[in-house]
């Protein structure tokens, strides 16, 4: 694998680009395999890659049913924050977001990663009062959160609705180090470096059958073959519960809801910042690419599917969001939008943990929290299949923790998926 470098840059482009190796094998897969993770998304990517480089496991397999990034790590809107607050949830987002302020340079792969402060906006005094419990709360814990009140807001982002708003904004919350990244640099990245170290990342390779036998997972039936893992690790996002059912565990907490993004034309450089809002029932976030468009998003499409497309009321619902606070792009045209397939648990946060099943470990439940913590959820589920204990910050998220009483609601919103589902 050719080493990204300057020279390499500028040797490969005096002999018309023809030094660069592939990015990752394609390899067969093998019969056996210490470790298999299944799903090349970015967190079974990163999985497999934390084993290899932190733990030095050897003869691993990421297996994916279509091809790497084809699922929902090719379906979001790439927005990156720590401005949580719970005991646990604050301390693992915080290390997912240092994990990708250095993951360029880790990675020798530039994944884009553009920290241009996340704006939450708020309408209320009690919205202001809330936020500042929030920040405060991140400040005390050595992250970084401000507030600004309205004509510091109106002097960094003058284009937002202030005169005529439906909902009057009166200030915002905002994380400076924040901010977006490439989804596809990242998942290609991780893949490259994963590969590096060993790790067979196999394609088109769907998971049909799980053969149990004396507590344990046997065999995988594969769309390209029987194989045999010592430990199998699940990283499937919205799928999770058909592979859990087809392992014969029954139920998870979670429901699989579909979630749709959107993209505009291009335009010039309109929006610095990632801006958000929540008020009244709306649901709105937005941001600019690299290529120029507009990417924003709402609130999922309440009814369970795995399909990976939306309806038209959510399209309605995103769109009175999106007019209410930035009337200015009322005029452009909306390219293409798509769904992601959301695991949402009933607490609204995230299970890494072990299972009823010894050797097999579960990665789910991330809500609208799946890119920006795919680092640290890759360095922590690692962590876990390698030692068999779970780290201190996600000691509570396990599938026991509802029937203990534990309730880790960081949102504060309550089970929707529950309520609405």
């Amino acid at each position: 694998m050719t080493k990204f470098n300057a020279w390499n840059v500028f040797k490969n482009g005096l002999n018309g680009q023809t030094g660069w190796s592939r990015q990752w094998r394609d390899p067969e897969p093998q019969s056996s395999y210490n470790v298999i993770i299944i799903g090349g998304g970015l967190h079974g990517l990163a999985t497999a890659y934390y084993l290899a480089k932190n733990h030095n496991v050897k003869k691993i397999a990421v297996l994916e049913k279509g091809w790497i990034g084809g699922g929902n790590a090719g379906r979001n809107t790439t927005i990156i924050r720590s401005n949580y607050m719970m005991p646990g949830s604050h301390e693992f987002y915080e290390h997912s977001l240092k994990l990708w302020e250095n993951l360029s340079h880790e990675l020798n792969y530039n994944v884009m990663f553009s920290q241009r402060a996340h704006v939450s906006l708020f309408h209320s005094p009690g919205a202001k009062d809330a936020n500042a419990r929030r920040y405060n709360t991140m400040r005390l814990h050595g992250t970084d959160g401000e507030l600004w009140d309205l004509n510091t807001l109106k002097k960094n982002i003058p284009h937002l609705n202030y005169d005529d708003a439906r909902f009057p904004i009166i200030g915002a919350a905002v994380q400076r180090r924040a901010g977006n990244a490439r989804h596809d640099s990242a998942v290609w990245g991780y893949a490259r470096a994963a590969d590096s170290l060993g790790v067979d990342i196999i394609q088109n390779c769907e998971v049909t059958g799980i053969t149990r036998k004396n507590g344990n997972i046997e065999s995988l039936q594969t769309s390209r073959g029987v194989m045999k893992g010592n430990k199998i690790g699940f990283a499937v996002a919205g799928n999770t519960s058909l592979l859990w059912q087809m392992a014969e565990l029954g139920n998870l907490p979670i429901e699989s809801h579909k979630l749709q993004a959107f993209v505009t034309e291009a335009v010039k450089p309109f929006l610095d910042h990632v801006v958000v809002y929540g008020v009244g029932g709306a649901h709105f976030y937005i941001s600019q690419s690299d290529k120029g468009s507009l990417v924003f998003g709402g609130d999922l499409d309440w009814y369970k599917s795995y399909a990976q497309r939306g309806n038209l009321p959510m399209v309605q619902d995103v769109a009175e969001a999106a007019m209410a606070i930035l009337p200015s792009i009322g005029r452009l045209r909306l390219l293409r939008h798509w769904a992601g397939v959301m695991d949402m648990s009933m607490d609204g946060t995230f299970f890494i943990c072990k299972t009823p099943i010894s050797n097999l470990y579960l990665n789910a439940g991330w809500n609208y929290g799946g890119f920006k913590a795919s680092p640290a959820s890759g360095w922590y589920f690692a962590d876990l299949i390698a030692n068999e204990q779970p780290h201190k910050y996600i000691q509570h998220h396990h599938l026991k923790r509802f029937e203990q009483g534990i309730n880790l609601d960081e949102r504060g919103a309550g089970p929707d998926p529950k309520l609405h589902g």
